[in-house]
């Protein structure tokens, strides 16, 4: 842009774009700020959560936060019920299929336990290992409702989220706990439900969407810069 097109151009155009860039700038810092304070949390979370996974095993809790004990590794004994599985949709590094949830009684009420995925030729329990009356895994929080795309059907025994408060109504299994269990895999290998699925993984892209911020803020920054020094030519030239 020529200095006399500069010339030409109204004052208040000149100001409002200056206050334009100015005001994004400070935009674009708060966010980026605001993506460094959600990187010191994603860290912090992804720490406490690897020491709770990797854990020793302990009791699982009697009141639940999931703040405090998602991915929680635990140790449970008791005694399955003697309602059928709940074969829930799944899809995991196997492939699809399903998630066999079984109700524990244990010493604190009834809890929902993930035994493991089974492949869509699996879903006879007659092909399953025998479920051990002391298992260990990571506290997972119920799933309620569905998916984005799909929603549990109990009537047509349709499931596709672990919603342990609609299976227990469906099972007419009265209040248990809001959490289940994934539980670890025991026996042979190549045994089947295969426990042990879990993804304790987390995304974490603050770090690239803050200094994405930033480099908005600084080009912002040098277009400001420029608009200044134009206008500081336009005034030197009279």
């Amino acid at each position: 842009m020529t200095d006399q097109g500069i010339a030409r151009r109204p004052r208040w155009l000149s100001v409002l774009l200056l206050v334009l860039c100015a005001a994004l700038i400070v935009v674009f810092v708060l966010l980026g700020n605001w993506q460094m304070r959600r990187l010191a949390w994603k860290q912090d979370l992804i720490a406490a959560v690897e020491t709770r996974a990797y854990g020793v095993p302990v009791t699982p809790p009697v009141t639940f936060d999931p703040e405090q004990h998602t991915y929680l590794r635990v140790a449970l004994q008791g005694s399955y019920t003697d309602d059928a599985p709940v074969l829930v949709k799944a899809v995991t590094e196997l492939g699809p299929g399903y998630w066999v949830m079984s109700p524990m009684q244990g010493s604190a009420g009834i809890v929902w336990v993930n035994r493991g995925f089974v492949p869509p030729g699996q879903k006879n329990p007659a092909l399953w290992s025998a479920a051990p009356e002391t298992i260990s895994g990571l506290l997972r929080p119920t799933e309620p409702d569905g998916t984005l795309l799909e929603r549990n059907d109990p009537g047509l025994d349709r499931w596709v989220s672990r919603d342990t408060a609609a299976l227990s109504n469906a099972l007419q299994l009265g209040l248990t706990m809001p959490y289940f269990i994934d539980a670890d895999h025991t026996g042979a290998p190549e045994a089947w439900p295969r426990g042990g699925l879990t993804i304790v993984r987390f995304r974490n892209t603050h770090l690239a969407y803050a200094l994405t911020w930033y480099a908005m803020a600084a080009l912002f920054a040098i277009a400001l810069g420029g608009i200044l020094w134009q206008a500081h030519r336009v005034g030197r030239g009279r």
